[in-house]
């Protein structure tokens, strides 16, 4: 600096502004800044904090002041050429001498402080030091332009200095300051230095290795690898790294690579049998992109994670970020893959923003502390900044805080985008692997994944009265569950295998007698009654209470169960009344294809339903007005479950 400024020592008029570079935002120009140093009446003016640095004894030397704060910081000042010259002409250290030592000194000497006229900023109107003074600091929205306001002062500062180990508060100040987004005009910045895929022929489309992670018990997997599928990205441009840390699910993965491994560019699978631990897998899997050359993206998958858009990679990569995330969160649930601050050991901390982002209220792209679940990160920052082996361990830390870690210690920024609603995160806390098809057990936990995979897609039709029908009255036709949902269930009672005698000596109800006995399986031996319940009253209950105007039903049964029927076991079911107000009778496999025969037949109304369509469900009266029989099966097997609801 000594150097620099010789060739300024005789502009007196001329002001210079000295000021550090990669931890500094500006809220304002040079008018205001200009304004505000002249308003001082001082020749130089350094920036002023709490702390004492770098030499504590040197407190007691300070001046007092009535208002502000009291200590010189060296990480930004401004001065007239002249003054600034003088105020360095004695320096004669290295350049690992403290600068910050030197000019305390200065100022700390009466006689230099009164002669060069050199003040402090006490009260930040030019400079905000942000060590020591985070609570002090907020942003202020003002007439499409955001300013860093110090609540202690109420002053505006023109400079942000995250000085100390204050570069993540810096970064959360950079995602507004100064019009990085603003609430009239939204995210500024976001579309800045694009990446466009668009019009790309495939050979052209950028490397991806993608990084997909199974590394607990997952409901929905096969779902994941569905929407993992529907990328809307050239499957030759892609090479696959599996780690499936779980023997649970390697029926899903072995599934996956058998219809579609050869789609892609390179698949890579481990099992269970190969065993490492979560940091190992991701640092091969990282790893393997970092040592291709022509890698040009590593995109990380988690399990629990629901990629719902199928443009995801693709956004991600036009938004040209070193490392980006899209946002996730559990449904209905302030839980995501981001932290928008870190507390003091370096764990979550909830950032002001957070919940605007996280509910889309905010829309852009946010520098944040810490990302998991789904990232992209440019495969020469791995070959660069992020070249070491091991970047998923730290200390004692978990593998991702280590990751996230390791990423904020080289200075790479991570980015999160809510531009997009690019799906959603699983909730993992109470998923368990007891039965054979898990998933149909998630209703409470993940319902709206559980109702995307085995709710008919019609069933909101239904709602409206669009695709209801009538084929005998009183009697509602009406799509309920999807094939999936059918087949799963089938399987799964199957799968138990204690099939009912068909006899009237039953153990399972109460007095031990059936009047009309069929070979079943009741859901409460499965365990399964709590979820059957859920399905009735969230899906059953609103179709009768319209098509029965002026019933309501709390969906309440007795009896619920899967019934078998087949030529050499119990073929059909003679007349009867059921024990219910009203009963649900879905089909659960096709005829023609599964079974020939069976159906509904009402005896009063000489009415039958001959072919049930798989996934529908017939609702009836139950007593009184609904005889009615189970028509012979004569060939393959046919099931039905069957609830009577409010006994």
């Amino acid at each position: 600096m000594k150097l620099a400024l010789e060739q300024y020592v005789d502009k007196e008029d001329l002001i210079i502004l000295f000021t550090e570079s990669n931890d500094v935002i500006f809220s304002s120009g040079p008018s205001e800044l200009l304004k505000k140093f002249k308003q001082t009446k001082s020749k130089v003016v350094f920036s002023a904090e709490d702390v004492v640095y770098p030499d504590r004894h040197l407190e007691a030397k300070y001046p007092v002041v009535r208002e502000g704060k009291r200590f010189l910081g060296s990480g930004a000042f401004i001065g007239y050429a002249t003054h600034l010259y003088k105020m360095v002409a004695d320096w004669d250290g290295t350049d690992q001498d403290s600068e910050q030592l030197f000019y305390t000194n200065l100022f700390l000497d009466p006689v230099k402080r009164e002669k060069i006229n050199i003040t402090l900023d006490h009260r930040c109107r030019i400079f905000q030091n942000l060590y020591g003074s985070t609570d002090d600091v907020v942003l202020k929205f003002e007439n499409g332009r955001v300013r860093a306001r110090n609540l202690q002062y109420d002053t505006l500062p023109v400079l942000l200095h995250g000085n100390g180990p204050t570069e993540l508060h810096l970064n959360y100040f950079g995602n507004y300051i100064p019009r990085a987004w603003t609430f009239e005009s939204g995210c500024t910045v976001c579309d800045e230095s694009l990446r466009n895929l668009e019009g790309l022929a495939v050979d052209n489309f950028p490397l991806v290795l993608i990084g997909i992670f199974i590394e607990q018990p997952t409901p929905f997997v096969s779902e994941f690898f569905k929407h993992l599928t529907s990328l809307n990205y050239p499957k030759k441009r892609i090479q696959l790294y599996i780690k499936n840390h779980e023997s649970h699910h390697q029926r899903h993965v072995e599934k996956f690579t058998q219809d579609y491994g050869t789609e892609y560019n390179l698949l890579k699978v481990v099992g269970p049998d190969e065993y490492s631990d979560f940091a190992d897998a991701r640092n091969t899997g990282m790893d393997m992109c970092r040592q291709n050359p022509e890698c040009e993206y590593y995109f990380s998958i988690d399990s629990p994670v629901v990629m719902k858009n199928g443009n995801t990679l693709r956004s991600l990569i036009e938004q040209n970020k070193s490392l980006i995330a899209p946002l996730m969160s559990r449904i209905a649930n302030l839980w995501s893959n981001f932290w928008g601050a870190l507390n003091t050991d370096g764990f979550y901390a909830r950032s002001e923003d957070y919940l605007d982002i996280v509910q889309r209220q905010r829309i852009g792209i946010w520098n944040v502390p810490y990302i998991s679940g789904i990232y992209l990160v440019k495969g020469n920052l791995l070959r660069s900044k992020l070249s070491q082996a091991d970047v998923f361990r730290s200390g004692t830390l978990d593998f991702d805080m280590a990751f996230c870690y390791n990423v904020r210690r080289q200075g790479v920024f991570m980015f999160v985008t809510n531009r997009q609603e690019f799906g959603h995160l699983l909730s993992l806390e109470n998923y368990k692997t007891t039965h054979l098809n898990n998933d149909l057990w998630e209703i409470f936990e993940n319902t709206q994944d559980w109702k995307e995979k085995f709710i008919h897609p019609n069933y909101s039709l239904a709602l409206k009265g669009k695709v209801i029908e009538m084929p005998c009255p009183d009697v509602y036709w009406f799509p309920i569950f999807t094939e999936t949902a059918c087949d799963e269930l089938v399987a799964e009672m199957e799968h138990f295998g204690k099939w009912s005698s068909g006899g009237n000596q039953d153990e399972r109800l109460q007095g031990g007698y059936e009047n009309v006995p069929t070979i079943d399986i009741h859901m409460n031996q499965v365990g399964y009654e709590k979820e059957w319940h859920k399905i009735l009253l969230d899906f059953i209950a609103p179709l009768t209470e319209k098509m029965y105007p002026g019933y309501y039903t709390r969906a309440l049964f007795d009896l619920a169960f899967v019934v078998r029927y087949k030529p050499d076991e119990q073929p059909l079911l003679e007349p009867h009344h059921d024990a219910s107000t009203f009963t649900i009778n879905i089909a659960l496999n096709s005829v023609g294809e599964d079974y020939e025969g069976g159906g509904c037949r009402f005896l009063r109304y000489n009415c039958s339903i001959n072919a049930p369509r798989k996934g529908w469900a017939l609702m009836h009266p139950g007593r009184l007005t609904h005889y009615h029989e189970g028509l012979r099966v004569t060939k393959g097997t046919r099931y039905i479950a069957v609830s009577f609801v409010d006994p």
